[in-house]
């Protein structure tokens, strides 16, 4: 049996399956002030219900780090990079302790200038001034040749509670977008290894042994020990949860919108011929990263969205304040506006006509009027936002969690639906969309489910130089001698081998489960020429496990 466990904006929702059955499920209000809490209180209600020694594996879905990014609320930290000529390193100022140190690597991984120590030692003393004890460190071409940012580290040793290395986040050659990854890894750190320690507690306290994992932004698991280590890529893993969720529930083959309408926001993602579309980095604020994540979008419109109005006009969203009025909360929202024109009868339906009419007499407008306006803008809103995702994925690539399609025009004419509200608005948005809106059984907790049958996936990059005689496996920070005959085959037997490698040693049996599903996304190799005319090759390889569903 397998747990899944969403901790959403309004709900915590949890779900415990079996050979695709769901056997129990809950919905828990979030408390944002203590997550564990509700995470906890999700696992006792789902676990009470089901023989939880046979629970073999649990996975969360969390906002913890989307969440603190967004609002402002991580810890600082030290960032020092290393760029060398080329590239200015101020124009990518990353908060207050910022510190650049000359030295530099080539883009084929040779030194060219060594690291500044007389800088080194002085940056140490201001971050020590500074009170910073998480820090990141980041050199230009760190993935071919990691030495500089390892002296980094080493020099760091003593006054750093966690120092997260750049080379070992992704071997994408991308500087600016390196330096925002690893400096939001350091910066989340902290918190989330506080919320993880609480998790194995609480797992502890209710006696389950399972498997624990979290899902990714890409659509995949990685084990909760190796997530410490990288908190960064559990951001936005919400919205991957609930494409996933949607892909365990139905059969889906062509261009498609998903839809997950929450008490807080809606979240969007696409389909290209049933698989899901990503983006190769995703952005953070003005930041952009090196995260990998399906390609989302999140609008300020759900079912506890408050109402307001202004200048004759109603708004739905983004704010929320609390519940509905029919589920004891103070301000009208949406649900309270279905309920007031009876498209659903949720709760107590008279502290939403009370609120609706409160707020219709303070504008002089018909209640109705207001109601049906709310409701109006809502759908409209999450139409438009879908539309306007595939217009923008359509001016570019498109990449899904396979492969690049060559030339390829998303054309959805189908919708499905999950969430709580989900059912309430179906009718509505198959008005607005002209076409088919499908809901599925589970709906309301399909994010828990995505959570639960996700598989673990990964992904790992290698480069070869054969006139250096040197290979790099960035993410393991591996630097190896090879042979001047390495080929191209060599480096990826090599590749696919560490990566399984990897797996194992977080626990999983990978070779048993995965050693079939390795893929290799970029395979590319360079032939050189030497002063000498002496043959060189310079290779790249990248493999990934296929992300998917658990069957």
């Amino acid at each position: 049996m397998y747990c899944g466990i969403d901790v959403g904006g309004t709900h915590t929702d949890a779900v415990v399956v079996d050979h695709g059955e769901v056997l129990a499920s809950c919905k828990v209000l979030t408390d944002h002030r203590n997550l564990l809490m509700s995470v906890h209180a999700a696992l006792e209600d789902v676990c009470s219900r089901v023989k939880m020694h046979r629970i073999e594996r649990i996975t969360l879905s969390t906002t913890l780090s989307t969440n603190a990014i967004v609002e402002g609320k991580t810890e600082d930290a030290g960032i020092i990079v290393s760029s060398g000529p080329g590239i200015d390193p101020e124009s990518f100022r990353h908060g207050k302790g910022y510190f650049v140190i000359p030295g530099s690597i080539d883009h084929r991984g040779y030194e060219i200038q060594p690291l500044e120590t007389a800088d080194l030692k002085d940056t140490l003393t201001m971050c020590r001034e500074l009170g910073l004890s998480v820090y990141a460190v980041v050199g230009k071409f760190s993935t071919r040749n990691p030495s500089h940012e390892l002296q980094l580290a080493q020099a760091l040793q003593g006054q750093a509670d966690h120092v997260t290395l750049g080379h070992r986040l992704s071997g994408l050659l991308n500087f600016p977008r390196r330096i925002a990854t690893a400096a939001y890894n350091a910066q989340v750190w902290r918190l989330y290894n506080r919320f993880a320690d609480a998790v194995e507690t609480s797992l502890r306290e209710l006696g389950l042994e399972a498997q624990v994992g979290i899902l990714k932004a890409d659509g995949g698991t990685m084990p909760l020990a190796a997530s410490r280590a990288r908190p960064v890529e559990s951001i936005l893993s919400g919205p991957a949860a609930s494409v996933m969720g949607m892909l365990a529930l139905c059969d889906i083959y062509e261009d498609a919108i998903l839809l997950d309408i929450g008490g807080t926001t809606t979240d969007i993602a696409l389909l290209s011929q049933g698989t899901p579309v990503v983006e190769e980095g995703i952005a953070m604020g003005s930041y952009p990263t090196l995260v990998r994540a399906l390609k989302t979008r999140s609008i300020g419109v759900g079912g506890d969205s408050m109402l307001t109005v202004r200048g004759g006009t109603v708004f739905v969203g983004p704010r929320r304040e609390g519940p509905s009025m029919a589920q004891g909360g103070h301000t009208p929202t949406l649900i309270d506006a279905c309920n007031y024109l009876r498209i659903t009868s949720f709760r107590d339906r008279e502290a939403s006509r009370r609120g609706i009419e409160k707020l219709a007499a303070l504008w002089d407008m018909y209640p109705e009027k207001l109601a049906r306006a709310a409701v109006d803008r809502a759908v409209s809103a999450i139409k438009e936002a879908a539309l306007e995702l595939v217009r923008e994925i359509n001016e570019r690539p498109v990449y899904t969690i396979h492969e690049l399609l060559k030339g390829k025009t998303l054309d959805p004419r189908r919708a499905y639906l999950m969430g709580g509200p989900a059912m309430v608005f179906r009718e509505l948005l198959e008005q607005a969309f002209g076409f088919e809106v499908e809901a599925p059984q589970h709906y309301e907790v399909a994010n828990a489910v995505g959570a639960a049958l996700t598989r673990t996936t990964a992904e790992l990059e290698l480069t070869a130089d054969t006139e250096r005689r040197q290979l790099v496996i960035p993410s393991l920070g591996r630097v190896e001698d090879i042979p001047a005959r390495f080929t191209l085959e060599d480096a990826k037997a090599r590749a696919k081998e560490s990566l399984l490698t990897m797996l194992e040693g977080q626990g999983l049996r990978a070779r048993e489960e995965y050693g079939d599903d390795v893929e290799f996304t970029e395979v590319q190799s360079f032939n050189m020429v030497d002063f000498y005319g002496a043959a060189h090759k310079n290779i790249r390889v990248k493999c990934q496990i296929k992300p998917g569903i658990s069957e």
